[in-house]
């Protein structure tokens, strides 16, 4: 990222991708539950309209979290996890951790990057990102998807035996279903948020308005995720949708996006904006703040242990 101070150590591409992806699992252990309301709240047009009603099970972030807990207990709001930490490791660290790498590709190894440099860039890792990590974001959603019933009512038992069920009863395609929309968001959010947080960052730095350190990290984090927020939800809820749909529910992510503009209208492109800003926002904030630290503290241990004296 931008704004390296002179004495600093610039951190190798491996610290950046080892230190991305711890980062990115921290952040997710913080704001998980708020990513599995954000979740129930964007297929809950859908549950209506399979089950033929029209009652309000969830209503708003907190409501949605309240509901949770009193009638699947606490856990239900970290279903899930295995396989979101599992793709936050894999993911974060090719996203995130390569954006700089990915930039100096384009520029030629030059420092200088403009605009249209750090988007390409952001939609190379994003894509690259997804490619390879795919099926944990499936299984992901469908755990947080899934409500806690007893053990013969759950879809699934256990985070391998998603991958080995999607596997048997989908086939292996069925692991990277909704991997086209899920690359057009990951596009749309790796620029929006790291090309976003780059350059309030690098404002920050540039016009003295504070130094180097835990408010700016915290200041650029926050705008980056509003801005990705409003830009990237209508693809994350198609994304949500189509990844946990049944087979042969909807042909495909157009079809899916369609079906939710004749059946539910605009407005069900931003169900769950609230927590996914907050998740964003929150999420952001975490990551890059920790992000930079484990950047800053790996680099001078690297520093230290190649000249301890």
């Amino acid at each position: 990222m931008v704004g390296m101070k002179a004495p600093d150590v610039v951190p190798s591409a491996a610290v950046k991708f080892f230190g991305a992806g711890t980062a990115a699992c921290i952040a997710d252990l913080v704001t998980f539950p708020l990513d599995t309301a954000k979740v129930r709240l964007q297929i809950q047009g859908e549950s209506q309209i399979v089950e033929g009603s029209r009652a309000t099970k969830y209503r708003g972030v907190f409501g949605t979290i309240t509901t949770m807990v009193r009638t699947e207990g606490p856990r239900s709001l970290y279903s899930g996890l295995v396989a979101g930490l599992q793709r936050q490791m894999s993911f974060a660290s090719v996203r995130i951790g390569l954006y700089d790498s990915m930039k100096q590709f384009y520029t030629r190894g030059t420092d200088s990057a403009g605009i249209v440099t750090r988007l390409m860039a952001g939609c190379t890792t994003g894509a690259m990102a997804v490619a390879f990590a795919q099926p944990t974001d499936v299984v992901k959603v469908r755990f947080q998807a899934q409500v806690r019933e007893a053990e013969s009512g759950r879809r699934y038992n256990g985070t391998l035996d998603a991958y080995k069920t999607i596997a048997r009863d989908e086939g292996v395609r069925g692991l990277w279903k909704g991997c086209l929309p899920n690359i057009t968001r990951n596009a749309i959010v790796n620029c929006a948020e790291l090309v976003t947080y780059d350059l309030i960052k690098e404002l920050i730095l540039k016009y003295d308005l504070m130094t180097d350190n835990l408010p700016c990290h915290f200041t650029a984090a926050f705008g980056a995720g509003f801005c990705t927020t409003v830009v990237a939800s209508p693809v994350d809820v198609v994304k949500t949708r189509f990844m946990n749909s049944t087979s042969g529910q909807y042909s495909g992510a157009v079809n899916c996006a369609l079906t939710m503009m004749r059946q539910e209208g605009p407005k069900a492109f931003y169900k769950g904006f609230m927590p996914s800003f907050l998740r964003l926002g929150s999420w952001n904030i975490v990551m890059f703040v920790t992000y930079e630290q484990i950047k800053r503290g790996m680099s001078r241990a690297q520093q230290y242990w190649e000249s301890p004296f």
